[in-house]
């Protein structure tokens, strides 16, 4: 490992948790490229459509606890 990417690691490790994660997130987007319109989108479409089927009830919510329950007694 380079001494940079080193020195690097070392002052991340120091930041606050908040900053930490914001560094986090931004180097995996600079990883990730520019966004893709035609992705973006594709999501802002979908996302209008799962809300649609939410708000005439043609879906049952999972509470996110339960969900995780479900999980682990699956993996457990």
């Amino acid at each position: 490992m380079g001494n940079t990417l080193f020195e690097l690691k070392q002052k991340a490790a120091q930041l606050p948790d908040a900053e930490r994660a914001e560094l986090a997130l931004s180097l995996i987007a600079s990883l990730d490229g520019p966004g893709d319109p035609d992705v973006e989108e594709a999501w802002r479409l979908e996302i209008e459509r799962r809300i649609d089927q939410i708000d005439r009830g043609q879906v049952q919510l999972v509470p996110g606890d339960e969900v995780f329950a479900r999980l682990r007694r699956r993996l457990g």
